[in-house]
């Protein structure tokens, strides 16, 4: 018989076993202590660490994506990195206790997380997202991208054979082998699943969401790089190359366009062209645009993580053969412009405008056609232009004089090591932070009593000031606006106690 027919079956039951064997392993590993669980998860990230060169070979060589050496760095990002970060977090057993207040907080891991690992990044998301895992107390289940099954393996058996070495029970760790759609479906959608952490396509972040378990996904990115008149524009034009270039584009936290003021335009240009950028024309830039999306206006994955040069001999244009970027002036943002889309290659949309406020307005567009919720990046010396952006960009991180690409995953800033970067509310996400340890774990509190019913029956806040007094009338004409009341109510809240009553 052709075991072949059977294929959707097979991995169907094979998820099932790994979650079976991993709520298992997780049973036990909850018993765990802080100590052990470090010493565990210290144990997986040297081990990764030491093998992040030939995994950054083989990613790079599986899909075709991005560049190897860049490749070491994020794999490091996913291993040590991460470990420097997470390694003295509390995140199992007593976690504080306050004894003034009568409130213990207790650590307690989510159980079994299925993880979803994109191509893009897909051996150092799979470290990362086993160090973020097992360090709050879960069992993994990885389901790796079809594009890069190879790698995603050969990095998930790595961690688990790291993990039994140091002593973590069988099947804390496993990964689907037998990959199709339903066999993710049914591991999104199994009962012992306690957290799904989805990094992908938006159509794979919406079915984790919509899969009845517990999910954190991130949308796409489309963050604009503004440079302000007041900016170093050699150091931005640098950082913005060298993050666009940066493995050939493929975070989603990196530039997808650059928007100036018009006082300083031919400087900014000036300064990329001789960093390598190269100013496509209008027929140039419609060829490009050819290529980018599919017929669905869906990104082309024959351009993601390409160089340059590639991408133009792809259009059927001639550049130089040191050229970084490609760079299309424009003036339009639209779903079907994808210039003003996100890009994961060195392709950049370039938009001038008259001020900062119309600056401002024009990265409100972009990031509000694709990408919102997500990351955008200012260069400036001005901290009250910073100031607005902050208050006013529709983004989870607001990235000042550093380069995107790096900077959004914690590298080059002091953002928490991530590559699951939170979108907010506002972009379909449950979070806007990069997600650490601690978006994977419960807090059970232990809460002592410290009042008695009978005194809250007592008759001390019915005869205090609050109470009405019989000796003020209130005439029948007297209306209230809405400001009064929220004045009075603020003080009555206040008087009870609730003094935080500006944060309800």
């Amino acid at each position: 018989m052709n075991m072949d027919l059977d294929k959707d079956l097979r991995s169907i039951q094979e998820v099932r076993h790994l979650v079976a064997k991993a709520k298992e392993a997780g049973r036990q590993f909850a018993r765990y202590d802080q100590t052990q669980v470090d010493k565990l998860v210290a144990a997986i990230a040297r081990a990764c660490a030491d093998q992040a060169e030939p995994l950054a070979k083989m990613a790079a060589q599986e899909t075709g994506f991005g560049i190897w050496q860049d490749k070491v760095l994020k794999n490091l990002l996913g291993s040590s990195m991460t470990w420097e970060y997470i390694k003295d977090m509390k995140t199992v057993g007593v976690l504080r206790e306050d004894k003034a207040l009568g409130i213990t907080e207790v650590g307690v891991g989510l159980g079994v997380v299925a993880a979803l690992i994109p191509s893009t990044n897909p051996t150092s998301t799979t470290m990362y997202k086993a160090l973020i895992s097992l360090k709050a107390g879960n069992a993994i289940v990885f389901s790796p991208h079809p594009g890069a099954k190879n790698c995603i393996e050969a990095t998930a058996k790595l961690i688990a054979e790291a993990a039994r070495k140091a002593g973590a029970p069988d099947g804390l760790v496993g990964c689907v082998t037998t990959l199709t759609m339903e066999a993710t479906d049914a591991l999104l959608k199994h009962k012992d699943i306690g957290m799904i952490l989805a990094t992908g396509g938006e159509a794979m972040v919406r079915a984790a969401y919509s899969s009845g378990n517990p999910a954190l996904g991130v949308g796409p990115g489309n963050g604009p790089a503004y440079i302000e008149k007041s900016a170093d524009i050699k150091v931005a034009a640098r950082h913005i190359i060298e993050s666009k270039t940066f493995d050939n584009g493929t975070i989603c936290a990196s530039e997808q366009s650059v928007v100036t003021e018009r006082c300083i335009e031919q400087k900014v240009i000036d300064e990329f062209k001789q960093r390598g950028a190269y100013i496509l024309n209008e027929r140039e830039s419609a060829q490009v645009a050819g290529i980018l999306l599919r017929a669905g206006g869906s990104m082309n994955p024959e351009i993601v993580g390409k160089s340059a040069v590639t991408i133009a001999q792809m259009a059927g244009i001639s550049v130089p053969q040191d050229t970084s970027v490609l760079m299309s002036p424009q003036t339009e943002v639209s779903d079907r412009n994808p210039y003003s889309r996100e890009k994961l290659c060195p392709v950049l949309g370039f938009y001038v405008e008259e001020n900062w406020r119309d600056a401002c307005a024009r990265s409100i567009e972009i990031l509000s056609n694709e990408g919102v919720g997500h990351t955008m990046t200012i260069h400036s010396e001005d901290e009250s232009v910073i100031r607005e952006f902050a208050l006013q960009k529709p983004v989870s991180r607001l990235l000042v004089n550093t380069a995107a690409a790096l900077g959004g995953v914690g590298v080059t800033t002091n953002l928490a090591p991530a590559l699951t970067l939170g979108c907010g509310a506002i972009g379909g996400s449950a979070t806007s932070d990069n997600v650490t340890p601690l978006h994977l774990i419960n807090i059970r509190r232990v809460a002592r009593g410290v009042r008695e019913l009978s005194s809250l029956r007592s008759s001390d806040l019915r005869s205090s000031d609050l109470a009405p007094r019989a000796d003020i009338k209130i005439p029948d004409d007297v209306s209230f606006t809405r400001e009064d009341i929220e004045a009075i109510t603020k003080a009555v809240l206040n008087r009870l106690g609730y003094n935080k009553y500006n944060q309800i």
